[in-house]
């Protein structure tokens, strides 16, 4: 989910064009018997309070703002993409331009990043083109890993709140800027195909169905919410009893994170932790002929682009909406009237069997350490 800085022409293709072919190719499919679309929760925006499981009209806008055309966006993409090349652009600058292109589009209707927006034009397109096909569309949260299976604690790369644990986890990560007391929507990697699954087994066949009443938001705000500063307690025991060995065979040490509630605070650390000794460094470079010329650039651009990250990831940070999930509610019930017992344990994807405290220092904290810990 927070993969926000991408490049427009890319996401573009993928998560809205992409669609648009994967419903044309499933419609000529004569015994495809259902569809699911995996979207992401937060195209939302930056909502409070309850988010419906609600279907975006083609055209829709966050903030209102009208005009908004995907050919039109499409052919934007592409048209920016030539004029970098006609202008003998390097890739960089082509990759650079084409990120904030995509930023500034989002922004313009409502959007706070390029991911999510592609995203919504995706859901969009799936509403406009698919005619009676039988569809489904998955909106999971933060995906973090398995629960139970294939086995609990798997998971491949890092993404989101676990480059948090990494890094405070290797003694890198000191200070995080979040809402202490604010609700972080996490659901297991193996919940989220459980519950595709049962989307798939309750809309087969099902043509000309509503799509309104197959879109299915999966996470854990609304019936078993876990805080940020709950995450910070549970990474806290977990490795001051279990400290990661790096490579030189040392134990870590670490201490409690800082959370910084707000913009204003995180701004004030890094003008004393960081700001000012790069402006002393920058004094020393200039009186020493740019001996530190190197350290400067590559300080400056490491600075940069963290500002930028956060904030393109502020409004998550602060999130304040809460995922209504009635549709997928009546999908764990019919996976309880409609198969065993078994079947229920087999597939679950209920957040409220999550014990937060034990998955946490027992299987996630684990997992991160064997599978990606390097």
């Amino acid at each position: 989910m927070f993969g926000g800085w991408h490049r427009y022409d890319v996401s573009l293709g993928i998560n809205t064009m992409g669609v648009k072919h994967v419903v044309n190719f499933a419609k000529r499919c004569s015994k495809l018997k259902v569809l699911v679309h995996v979207s992401t929760a937060y195209v939302c925006g930056e909502k409070e309070g309850p988010i419906k499981e609600t279907q975006y009209e083609m055209g829709e806008t966050l903030n209102g703002v009208t005009g908004l055309d995907i050919d039109a966006e499409v052919n934007l993409a592409q048209s920016k993409l030539g004029e970098l090349s006609a202008m003998g652009s390097s890739p960089k600058e082509i990759s650079m331009a084409m990120k904030d292109l995509g930023l500034s589009r989002a922004r313009k209707y409502g959007w706070p990043n390029t991911y999510v927006f592609t995203k919504a034009m995706g859901e969009m397109l799936v509403g406009q083109l698919k005619g009676d096909l039988p569809v489904a569309i998955s909106r999971p949260t933060i995906v973090i890993s398995t629960y139970e299976e294939p086995f609990p604690g798997w998971i491949e790369g890092v993404r989101t709140i676990d480059s948090v644990l990494v890094g405070y986890g290797k003694g890198k990560v000191t200070c995080f800027l979040c809402d202490p007391k604010g609700i972080i929507d996490m659901i297991p990697a193996d919940m989220v195909v459980n519950s595709i699954i049962a989307a798939m087994v309750a809309n087969a066949g099902r043509y000309g169905r509503p799509l309104k009443e197959a879109i299915y938001q999966v996470g854990s705000s609304l019936e078993n919410p876990i805080r940020y500063c709950q995450v910070e307690e549970f990474m806290n025991r977990h490795f001051s009893k279990h400290p990661w060995i790096n490579k030189e065979g040392k134990a870590v040490i670490v201490g409690k994170i800082k959370l910084l509630s707000s913009m204003a605070s995180f701004q004030r650390h890094m003008a004393l932790r960081y700001l000012l000794w790069f402006k002393g460094l920058e004094v020393a470079n200039a009186a020493l002929c740019n001996f530190f010329q190197g350290t400067c650039v590559d300080m400056n651009r490491k600075i940069d682009f963290m500002m930028r990250l956060i904030e393109i990831y502020r409004p998550y940070l602060f999130f304040q909406g809460v995922f209504d999930n009635m549709n997928t509610d009546k999908l764990r019930a019919s996976v309880r009237e409609n198969g065993s017992t078994s079947d229920e344990n087999i597939f679950n994807f209920d957040p409220k069997s999550i014990d937060w405290d034990y998955y946490f220092r027992e299987i996630h904290l684990v997992g991160l350490v064997k599978y990606v810990f390097k």
